[in-house]
């Protein structure tokens, strides 16, 4: 070993042993270290500023990503996503060996505002997609339903009478101003969505339960997820949208808050 490597090592190993702290695996993310992780992020060893990593992409169109320390007694380092009107911004995972059982994924997150105008506006956050099938689906996403009067989170994907389809509840609103942890599950097996907030309110999505499109839905084998923020319609209010994401990971099994 290398003098300069060799004095490296030594001292991540006398801060483990001061602070009692772990080495992270892979980009260093909380549950990183166990079995059947593909992918995980928490943003700590990246530098403040325009966001870039060689583990991640970026996809953004009116929108920027940018790392950033926490704030509000949160501590380390989030991704600021911030878009302009109906503009996106999403980190991508691509190249994903996700075996046939299919997909868990699981993030805290905290978003500024939720939109209120235009009406029925459809938001993502969460996009999957892959080989087999030409479905774009949407775990963690939602719309403003202007009959009750707010946002509420949905499950969603290409391919409805419309274009797209989102399935929500008003059992799930969708809350501003307060991080919140976030999983979702795809199941090729079943193809099954299924989506938890805090661990408690539920949404699920199935082959029939989409929109009332009568061609059964069918998962595709993933192999990139893009996190972040997307809407699609234009004419927003707010006219921007700030969101903050941290400790990503997606995995075989379900990683949990």
């Amino acid at each position: 070993m290398k003098p300069i490597a060799l004095l490296a090592a030594v001292s991540a190993l006398t801060l483990s042993l001061l602070t009692g702290a772990q080495p992270a695996a892979g980009t260093g993310s909380r549950g990183c270290a166990r079995p059947g992780v593909l992918f995980c992020e928490n943003f700590d060893r990246l530098a403040p500023g325009g966001a870039s990593s060689l583990d991640w992409g970026i996809d953004t169109r009116n929108g920027t990503l940018t790392v950033e320390r926490a704030r509000g007694g949160r501590g380390g380092k989030v991704l600021h996503v911030r878009t302009l009107d109906n503009g996106r911004a999403f980190l991508r995972a691509d190249d994903l060996a996700v075996p046939p059982g299919g997909l868990y994924g699981r993030m805290r997150l905290r978003v500024a505002a939720f939109p209120t105008a235009p009406d029925w506006a459809h938001f993502t956050l969460v996009e999957a997609t892959g080989s087999g099938s030409a479905e774009v689906v949407r775990p963690v996403g939602g719309q403003y339903v202007p009959t009750v009067g707010r946002s509420l989170w949905g499950i969603g994907a290409d391919g409805g009478p419309t274009g797209d389809w989102t399935a929500w509840t008003e059992a799930a609103p969708a809350a501003a101003g307060a991080w919140q942890c976030v999983e979702w599950r795809l199941d090729p097996v079943t193809n099954t969505v299924t989506t938890w907030f805090g661990g408690r309110v539920t949404l699920t999505a199935g082959e029939q339960a989409h929109g009332g499109n009568p061609v059964p839905f069918v998962l595709p084998t993933v192999d990139t997820v893009k996190i972040g923020w997307q809407l699609y319609q234009g004419g927003t209010t707010p006219a921007a949208f700030d969101l903050w994401i941290d400790d990503i990971a997606l995995a075989t099994g379900r990683v949990g808050c």
